[in-house]
């Protein structure tokens, strides 16, 4: 168990022991937080909830202070005492923390990570980008977040569902088809032109050639019609394949991609006379309207239009009833901030559906601007138009490029500066992070070169050797990384594992330049092996929450 829970514990069974024992009255007493004292001599936690309980008890904050540690039962406690108007200060015996140390070695890889809850299920989606082209950073940092997410909340104990879902129906892909079978006309000298509405990358042009390539001239004996189905398939199979690559590239995979075409005609159909059938469609003007303002939403949407085409919010409306029905307690999208007219009405619908609004759970991420040399960069130097994230990652890396995509909370802009990124030194948080666990692998080098073999079950430490206050610091930090797993995945928070690591790298650093490893006495030696052994875990488990790896050579 770790330090704080075993604090926690032990101040709540306090509580109760005084209320049987009627030094409290009975009634409903708030639960402990602990807080780490920002100044050491107030001790290792403190908590308020003296002062909480106040109401409750009918007495002064320092009277049930004083109370409380009266029934307190702590062999873990080396002293305590009662601060201000009634904070209670909790001074630890360092055989807590070496008992924490001990517990983390142990579990190894498992350090942090809550035992599965099969019935707390969980979908994400995320990403969710149309199949028509490379993605762009703006994708990236959705990417980034998505896989951090599922990682996290997966490590906190969630039954966890990662979904992307395929927006391959609809006039996106009849404008994919128009725009290859431009290009192809084009490369081929006859005349064409792409409408304003077509795609205009140069991803289009290699779509064209590749078909021109495997086939030559034969689509130009077909009829248009003829053409573009076949031309939409092509350019579709090649955009999904290049898609799941380019992510797959970026340490992010999924559980489950969803095709919209399979929603269409049926599934839409049917949500349609659901909603009917319930009072929450009607028509006007010859289209379908949704009662969405009677759900919340600023006005009514239009579901299928006039001509007898679903909108948008049709295939949204189905695929959100197709989820609903697979029966996950919650469900998490992950969408750009420019959608965010659009929540409203997606929850409105599944509200006239009879579903709980409130399982579906919509995060909505804040733009991205890319900097170098301090200025604002808006396009690629290769093709002139918006940086694609596979640029990005020839240019910062994998790691670099996830971290800092992760490390601000979704609902800030992020400013990405491209030479921090690419930066060797401490001040990129990324290479920091990772130079602490390769700096350790390095230590483990120069111990087997000195000659020194030790027991890596770390069983026979003798763990009173550490006694520095940098040591002890090291312990409390690492010692919290589990309540921080929970704390994060409960606030939907990867940024706080990134902010995690990167103090805990800071403090390894701050050790290992003030505390020598390998020295004569080889119990205090063996010691600080283990705690670095015990960093080194909690850093490579919380990079792998991150989805960036733990090199051990840099």
């Amino acid at each position: 168990m770790e330090m704080k829970e075993t604090v926690k514990q032990g101040i709540e069974a306090a509580v109760q022991a005084a209320v049987r024992e009627g030094d409290l009255p009975a009634g409903e007493y708030p639960s402990v937080l602990l807080e780490v004292p920002p100044q050491k001599e107030f001790g290792d936690f403190a908590t308020n909830i003296a002062m909480q309980s106040a109401r409750t008890a009918r007495k002064s904050p320092r009277d049930i202070a004083a109370v409380i540690l009266r029934h307190l039962k702590a062999p873990w406690l080396l002293k305590a005492d009662v601060a201000g108007a009634g904070f209670i200060n909790f001074f630890l015996k360092h055989d807590l923390m070496y008992d924490t140390l001990q517990d983390i070695l142990a579990a190894g890889g498992k350090y942090g990570t809550a035992p599965l809850r099969e019935d707390d299920t969980v979908q994400v989606e995320y990403v969710s980008a149309n199949p028509t082209g490379p993605l762009h950073v703006g994708h990236g940092r959705g990417a980034a977040y998505g896989s951090a997410l599922v990682n996290l909340l997966r490590a906190a104990g969630y039954n966890v569902q990662s979904e992307y879902y395929i927006n391959d129906a609809g006039n996106q892909m009849d404008n994919l088809a128009v725009s290859v079978n431009a290009r192809y006309l084009e490369l081929l000298g006859k005349p064409s032109k792409i409408p304003e509405n077509g795609y205009h990358g140069a991803d289009i042009i290699e779509t064209a050639r590749a078909i021109i390539e495997q086939d030559g001239d034969r689509y130009l004996q077909l009829d248009e019609a003829e053409r573009l189905v076949i031309f939409k398939n092509r350019a579709y199979e090649e955009k999904l394949k290049a898609l799941k690559r380019d992510l797959e590239n970026f340490n992010v995979t999924y559980d489950k991609w969803f095709s919209e075409r399979s929603l269409h005609p049926e599934a839409i159909r049917e949500a349609c006379e659901t909603l009917k059938a319930n009072g929450n469609i009607y028509e006007k003007d010859g289209a379908l309207w949704l009662k969405s303002s009677a759900y919340g939403d600023d006005k009514d949407r239009v579901v299928i239009r006039d001509n007898g085409v679903p909108t948008y919010l049709a295939a949204d409306i189905a695929y959100h009833k197709n989820k609903y029905e697979r029966g996950f307690k919650k469900m998490i999208n992950i969408w750009g901030a420019d959608h965010h007219g659009y929540v409203a009405r997606v929850k409105a619908a599944m509200e006239a559906l009879g579903f709980d609004a409130d399982k579906l759970e919509i995060l909505l991420l804040q733009m991205v601007s890319l900097f170098r040399n301090g200025e604002l960069v808006k396009m690629s130097k290769r093709t002139g138009r918006a940086v694609t994230l596979n640029e990005l990652i020839e240019e910062v890396g994998t790691d670099a490029a996830r971290y800092f995509f992760i490390m601000r909370s979704l609902d800030t802009q992020l400013d990405f500066d491209l030479d921090l990124a690419t930066s060797h030194s401490n001040e990129n948080p990324v290479y920091y992070i990772q130079y602490a666990n390769a700096r350790i692998f390095s230590i483990y080098r120069q111990v087997a070169e000195n000659g020194d073999t030790f027991d890596m079950t770390w069983k026979n430490v003798v763990w009173n050797k550490l006694q520095e206050e940098r040591e002890l610091e090291l312990i409390k930090k690492i010692s919290a990384y589990p309540e921080e797993i929970q704390t994060a995945a409960a606030d939907r928070a990867p940024h706080r594992i990134a902010r995690f690591v990167y103090e805990l790298a800071g403090l390894f650093h701050a050790f290992y330049n003030n505390c020598h490893i390998i020295q004569s006495d080889k119990e205090l030696e063996e010691a600080r092996l283990a705690l670095v052994t015990a960093v080194q875990i909690t850093i490579a488990n919380s990079l792998a929450v991150l989805g960036i790896s733990a090199p051990e050579k840099m």
